[in-house]
């Protein structure tokens, strides 16, 4: 039984694009008792090995958080897959605004002790007693509400380069760090205020606002699918569009375009751009934004020292990394002393 991936993403790329086939980036979470996580793990991965599906799926104990790449020709089969799982029948997912046959290009099912990292160890709150769901009109309605508290439960480097028009962005690295920052900022308003939420599918709203009505929010709503639910619902019913910028998405894609502003800035040259990507030094692979003079530049690195790195012989670098531990650059999506034009 095969419960690994025997290709490599390189082998995988050339197949999907000597294939040529429509492919649906799909996302999804449900929260759910699940009793067996290794078990449910393997289950999944056996059945959309064969469906070839590609992505990265987090299984634990409160449930399933997932961002596919699925064949379109194999929709069909893949939901009925799902529905056969009592939890996840009729569930919705978030089908990307853009597709990109290459947003996935391995199928990695992974057992964490959470589907969320949130650093939480506040078990007293029950995660099912959640904000009120809201559509795409009813979120305008109340986005526009002066008694409306509007609050991006994303991180620096995603709102950075998109978010809702009026809304609270805090300058965090991580889920965690802006539950309780958010907190101390509107604590006085737990019982006057519309508290409405948002993130890019909703799993994190989905936690945030059982977490803050715990915390004694008395009014709290979230966007219902997040940012790309959203975006469908707007396009489709002809809303008025209050998102500006791009969503930022976990893939190899980076960003879908949501309006045509561009609100962010590269980070070595601080010309208008928002477009992500990963310094080309493998030993750095810092995540920030680089507009294309500044890639033609710089070699695609974040700084001179990984350009020089980078201008080695691969075998060279290799020399380099061995023994070595990844930087923690990696993890500071675009906060580096290097990067001169940072916003915060």
């Amino acid at each position: 039984m095969q419960l690994y991936n025997k290709l490599s993403a390189k082998e995988r790329e050339a197949l999907l694009e000597e294939a040529g086939e429509d492919r649906l980036t799909i996302s999804f979470y449900q929260y759910a008792k699940i009793g067996n996580p290794e078990l449910f793990r393997n289950h999944l991965f056996v059945a959309w090995d064969k469906l070839e599906v590609l992505g990265r799926i987090y299984v634990a104990n409160e449930g399933i958080n997932a961002q596919l790449s699925v064949p379109a020709k194999k929709f069909n089969a893949f939901k009925e897959f799902l529905d056969g799982i009592y939890f996840l029948k009729d569930i919705r997912l978030n089908i990307a605004i853009e597709q990109d046959l290459k947003s996935f290009l391995k199928l990695k099912v992974k057992v964490r002790s959470k589907i969320l990292a949130d650093g939480l160890n506040d078990n007293t709150f029950d995660v099912t007693k959640k904000g009120e769901h809201v559509n795409a009109e009813k979120f305008n309605d109340l986005i526009s509400d002066p008694n409306t508290i509007l609050v991006d439960m994303r991180n620096h480097y995603e709102s950075e380069i998109g978010h809702f028009q009026g809304a609270m962005t805090p300058d965090v690295d991580t889920f965690r760090d802006s539950l309780d920052l958010i907190e101390e900022d509107i604590k006085e308003h737990k019982e006057d205020k519309n508290l409405v939420m948002y993130c890019t599918g909703g799993i994190r709203c989905e936690k945030a606002s059982a977490y803050y009505k715990h915390k004694g929010f008395k009014n709290v709503f979230q966007l219902e699918g997040g940012i790309i639910e959203y975006t469908r619902q707007v396009r489709e019913n002809e809303l008025e569009n209050k998102f500006i910028g791009k969503n930022f998405v976990f893939d190899h894609r980076r960003a879908e375009k949501i309006s045509e502003d561009v609100i962010a800035q590269c980070h070595q040259c601080g010309k208008p751009c928002d477009t992500h990507v990963n310094c080309a030094n493998e030993a750095c692979h810092l995540l920030f934004i680089q507009c294309e003079e500044c890639a033609e530049k710089m070699d695609s690195c974040c700084s001179d020292e990984c350009k020089e790195v980078n201008a080695l012989p691969y075998e060279e670098q290799k020399a380099l990394r061995r023994g070595k531990k990844n930087s923690n650059k990696i993890f500071k999506k675009g906060r580096s002393e290097v990067l001169k034009f940072k916003s915060s």
